[in-house]
């Protein structure tokens, strides 16, 4: 076999979308097609204002900047997550303070929350780890008696939902991920989602160079020029012209992707009876995208020799973050409450499956070898 971690799917639309992008003579951003795209995720997410960005990480950066973090102001968040979640923050002088997470869903554990809010805090971050919802209910109720702002990392969550509520609608702000790895892509690409209506405006103007360009382009001033920070957040509208084709099958590509979960979890019951591996653990009220399939091995030596097996076999199974309280910027940018032995043991024995859209003839002989892998 030869069963790469990741495969990008391609719908069949988007170079038929990109060349229709350049018929229309407007290949910089907000054009046609993002505009398709910021509505359809307002729609689908209810968030008062969503605007494409080139990527996550510029999402983050600006929800950074809308939440007027200063140099010495201290954000709450995972150590288990990607570096864009601490380097948003830290790029505007902040101290990213890392939590423990929880060992069932490998979220934030929101229990630890409020022991490490300090003065200096002024947001929490929660990420929802492989589309799976932390418990938005009592960080949004951490956030309001504290007046904190709520940022949700909803990188791997769209189309996952917390209590029928979309997550990234819950959030003061929320940031979405169209990287190939995810599950409707643009190569690279990401949205920032705005739920606080106070801060809709200002997004609009930051995304834009710290112009007021978007308003000038609307008749609201007879001219456009500098008014505050910014820089150039826009994704080209060849990207949207993309992704646009990938939110046309975004409820079909979601459920391909929950078939195959399925698939892997029912597979892999009786190896998680004998002790063998830990599958993913759903809350009952949220329901998730099926971004990852995730098992959990006994020890880090058995993960070694699992991923070394698979791939011997012709498959590439990834093991995930290193955590951020343990890279040399965490250590010297960041600090850590309390003893965070549910990161430290958990990242040393999680392992990530292939789960593509187009895995499905290959997903049986798949399982055959992790079966065989985890003996």
């Amino acid at each position: 076999m030869n069963i790469p971690f990741n495969k990008p799917y391609m719908t069949g639309k988007e170079l038929w979308y990109i060349a229709q992008a350049h018929h229309n003579g407007w290949l910089a951003g907000d054009g046609g097609f993002t505009k398709r795209c910021n509505a359809w995720l307002e729609a689908r997410t209810g968030a008062r204002r969503a605007l494409l960005t080139h990527s996550c990480t510029a999402a983050l950066e600006m929800a950074a900047i809308l939440a007027d973090i200063q140099p010495g102001d201290e954000v709450i968040m995972p150590s288990y997550t990607f570096v864009s979640t601490a380097n948003a923050f830290v790029l505007r002088g902040a101290v990213p303070v890392f939590v423990d997470i929880r060992p069932d869903t490998l979220n934030i554990d929101e229990t630890l929350i409020e022991a490490a809010i300090t003065p200096r805090t002024r947001a929490i971050v929660p990420v929802h780890y492989a589309g799976v919802a932390c418990e938005m209910d009592a960080i949004m109720d951490i956030a309001q008696r504290h007046r904190l702002l709520v940022i949700e990392d909803a990188a791997q969550g769209i189309l996952s939902r917390y209590k029928d509520r979309p997550l990234g609608s819950i959030g003061d702000l929320a940031a979405l991920s169209f990287h190939e790895t995810k599950n409707i892509i643009s190569g690279e690409g990401g949205a920032l989602l705005v739920n606080n209506p106070e801060l809709a405006e200002r997004a609009e103007i930051i995304r834009e160079k710290g112009t007021n360009r978007s308003q000038f382009f609307r008749g609201q001033v007879d001219k456009y020029t500098w008014v505050d920070i910014g820089s150039s957040y826009l994704p080209s509208e060849l990207i949207a012209a993309f992704l646009w084709a990938q939110m046309e099958e975004a409820d079909s590509i979601t459920q391909r992707r929950l078939g195959m979960w399925r698939t892997y979890h029912d597979a892999f019951a009786d190896l998680e009876q004998r002790g063998k591996v830990v599958r993913p653990r759903m809350p009952a009220h949220c329901a998730h995208n099926a971004h990852m399939y995730q098992l959990l091995l006994p020890t880090l030596e058995k993960r070694t020799a699992f991923i070394d097996a698979l791939k011997a076999q012709g498959i590439l199974s990834v093991f995930h973050y290193v955590p951020l309280h343990t890279a040399p910027v965490g250590r010297q940018r960041g600090r850590a409450v309390g003893d965070m032995r549910h990161t430290q043991a958990l990242s040393d024995r999680l392992v990530r499956l292939p789960l593509w859209v187009g895995l499905e003839e290959h997903q049986a002989g798949v399982i055959q070898r992790v079966l065989a892998a985890a003996e």
